[in-house]
């Protein structure tokens, strides 16, 4: 089931939920990284997760199908946290199981602190904490390493116009860096996927908006140890964007987390990472909702 939710005068995003199994199941939502709509996350993860829950999965602000707007209408990174919230309010979903990547995992941190009353359960991979600065934030806190030179270096280059062909070659060299050397990189694999992004899209340009929001309000990481609903946090050992110790440092930030390390992953979700993400996703789902129908504390 597919709509388009409002989420501020003029602006509205794509959002979709894919049936789970028969019996009632609380969702799963999947908040994606900067830059990046709904659908990049692989059919197989996608797939995989429905077995157990339906599954809601839409595009930020300036992706996807969801409106293009930011130079009129400005906004900051804490703003699309609210848009997840819209987002279930558009279904009906009183509370669900959150999964964020990347920028993703940052909102997800956002909803924790804000709104804990919607989340049975938080999973964050890939992704760094509060109050320890974006990827190529010159507020990063010094302890913690930013993200590969070569990485900031492609980076520059985001906005920058290309044909159709061109952008296609730019996105699979993006995923080949991001993917790092831990696991291997299949550029067909990811070709594929973009080309179904842009169809998706409907558009090939790309304009990184969220590299040009405001990232005030965002200076929390104090915070989390006052979280009291399940956290997972994924690390990817890896990952050239947030690499060691990022996972670590915000697993121990929030009190009572679990921490699981996905042997060579990088900061994408390829084919042979797919299972063990789902696998440990499905995992925390499981223990928070032994936790929800018992009222106990599952083993952690």
């Amino acid at each position: 089931m597919e709509q388009f939710v409002e989420v501020a005068a003029g602006i509205e995003i794509w959002a979709e939920m894919i049936d789970g199994p028969e019996q009632p199941a609380a969702p799963i939502l999947l908040v994606m990284g900067a830059n990046a709509a709904g659908v990049a996350w692989p059919d197989a993860l996608v797939s995989r997760l429905t077995e157990h829950a339906p599954v809601i999965r839409y595009d930020h602000r300036d992706t996807g199908r969801s409106t293009y707007a930011f130079d009129e209408h400005p906004y900051a990174i804490r703003d699309l946290a609210a848009d997840a919230v819209a987002v279930l309010d558009a279904f009906d979903v009183e509370r669900a199981h959150v999964v964020g990547m990347s920028m993703g995992g940052i909102l997800a941190q956002l909803l924790l602190l804000d709104t804990p009353q919607r989340l049975l359960s938080a999973t964050l991979m890939c992704t760094t904490a509060l109050g320890s600065g974006l990827a190529a934030d010159d507020s990063a806190d010094e302890e913690l390493p930013g993200p590969d030179p070569a990485l900031l270096r492609l980076w520059q280059e985001l906005g920058d116009e290309r044909d159709d062909e061109g952008e296609l070659a730019w996105r699979v060299e993006h995923w080949r860096m991001l993917n790092g050397t831990g696991t291997p990189f299949d550029a067909d694999e990811f070709r594929a996927l973009e080309e179904r992004v842009i169809a998706h899209a409907g558009r090939s340009d790309n304009p990184g908006a969220h590299a040009f929001a405001a990232q005030d309000g965002l200076d929390r990481g104090d915070e989390l140890a006052a979280v009291d609903v399940p956290v997972l946090v994924i690390e990817a050992p890896d990952d050239p964007v947030n690499p060691p110790p990022h996972a670590t440092h915000l697993a121990r930030l929030i009190g009572g987390s679990r921490l699981v390390r996905i042997q060579g992953m990088g900061h994408a979700l390829n084919a042979t990472v797919v299972e063990p993400v789902a696998a440990a996703i499905l995992g925390q789902v499981g223990l928070a909702n032994a936790q929800a129908s018992t009222g106990s504390v599952p083993q952690r």
